[in-house]
């Protein structure tokens, strides 16, 4: 089995995305079952909805799963779990650092026997369970960063249980993905120490089968920061924008990939040639601009009804309409933007003011012609105007701007509006 972790304490970012794109894809691949789980344990942390909107924004990119739970879910068998270390004398109390340290601070605390667990807690005194470090380095063989080595000393003594009673995160982690046998799991890059403790902390309890491991390379923006820390990686931000899933799963398969095919590609197009192997071990980049490319060839790749029902439209003539104005736009929202004009109450106020209403009324009057060229004749020939002194006052008139593709390609989509868009 594979799966996703993300916590529901913020917004998802196109780094979050990227590690579940790419753990559902291998999934896929490897044909074993895909679950998804909401790292909820930190109450304090959590947003409320977010849970939610995780699963909504797996949906929307077509990432189904076969099981999904809350960690929170599992809180009695993690604690349990953690006692059961303490008895093993594999874990101990620890009551000189309960902040998350991740030593002992005195020293002293692994040589406390086990029944100072029952005392302490019967006094209410605060304490935490730590593992014990182990006492060789752990290795990591990892698919992508290769062979990587912690220290005992880096691993350190680490909290399973806090002084609440709960378990951290890492413990949780560990103990989940041993319950749910992930056979591997694919990591954002700066895991790699977590990974290296929680493998540490499986072996503790007893787990045999050995997982394997892929670290991604780190995805930073163009100025070098973090991806998650800059606005622009936020799915939310990214389809208020108008971007589109499509080219976003598109985009981000791309980074680190030289076996990627240059043309645009869907989620199941990419089973074919995926390998995990294959990425970088480096550091990548998140472009806007190149995401931008990516989402005007989907969007001139969408079935055209179906792109025409983004504007409030059953017709794969606007749809086409609007793939007439993707050689200078590239977002839905910047297409919206260039076709709401069209079908909107014109802008009369202005120096063309009287051709336009003159335009407006032979038009109002007119047959409907075939071409624009037909039109353009007839309206020529009805008010006495030269080519030059209609020509922009009849583009304001048909699109509510002064510029964008030429008209004779705009007026076959637009002719059965004619009188609507006119108005």
């Amino acid at each position: 089995m594979m799966r996703f972790a993300t916590s529901p304490t913020g917004d998802m970012h196109i780094d979050t995305l990227r590690v579940a794109i790419i753990n559902y894809l291998v999934a896929k691949q490897r044909q074993e079952p895909f679950l998804v789980r909401i790292d909820d344990g930190d109450k304090s942390q959590n947003i409320e909805g977010k849970d939610t909107e995780i699963m909504q924004v797996l949906e929307k990119f077509a990432i189904m799963h076969d099981q999904v739970f809350h960690q929170s879910e599992h809180l009695h068998m993690h604690q349990t779990l953690a006692i059961r270390l303490l008895e093993e004398k594999k874990a101990f109390i620890c009551t000189c650092s309960t902040k998350g340290e991740s030593v002992c601070q005195s020293g002293n605390c692994a040589q406390m026997e086990r029944e100072a667990y029952t005392k302490l807690k019967a006094q209410e005194e605060p304490f935490v369970i730590r593992a014990h470090k182990p006492e060789t380095p752990v290795c990591l063989d990892d698919a992508i960063q290769g062979t990587l080595t912690f220290e005992p000393q880096s691993i350190g003594e680490i909290t399973i249980l806090d002084a609440k009673g709960l378990p951290s995160w890492l413990f949780a982690s560990a103990c989940d993905d041993m319950l749910s046998d992930i056979s591997l799991l694919v990591s954002p890059y700066a895991q790699q120490e977590a990974t290296a403790r929680q493998i540490h902390l499986k072996a503790l309890l007893g787990y045999q089968t050995q997982s394997r491991h892929a670290h991604l390379g780190a995805l930073l923006t163009l100025s070098g920061e973090k991806a998650e820390e800059a606005e622009e990686t936020s799915l939310l931000w990214l389809f208020s924008q108008g971007f589109i899933p499509d080219a976003i799963v598109n985009y981000l398969l791309l980074l680190g990939n030289e076996k990627a095919p240059q043309e645009p590609f869907t989620l199941p197009e990419a089973l074919a040639w995926f390998e995990l192997d294959a990425l970088s071990a480096s550091a990548v980049t998140f472009d806007l601009e190149k995401l931008r490319e990516l989402n005007r060839e989907h969007l001139k790749r969408i079935d055209d009804k179906q792109l025409s029902a983004l504007f409030g439209f059953a017709d794969a003539d606007i749809g086409k309409l609007a793939k007439l104005y993707l050689d200078e736009v590239s977002t839905i929202q910047e297409l919206e933007a260039v076709i709401k004009p069209i079908f909107s109450p014109k802008p009369f106020e202005n120096e063309h003011e009287e051709v336009m209403r003159k335009l407006q009324q032979v038009l109002i009057d007119a047959p409907m012609f075939q071409t624009f060229q037909e039109l353009e004749a007839y309206v020529q020939e009805e008010t006495g105007f030269s080519p030059k002194e209609i020509e922009k006052p009849l583009r304001l008139l048909l699109t509510g701007t002064d510029h964008g593709p030429e008209l004779s390609k705009i007026y076959p989509y637009i002719r059965c509006y004619l009188l609507e868009v006119i108005s």
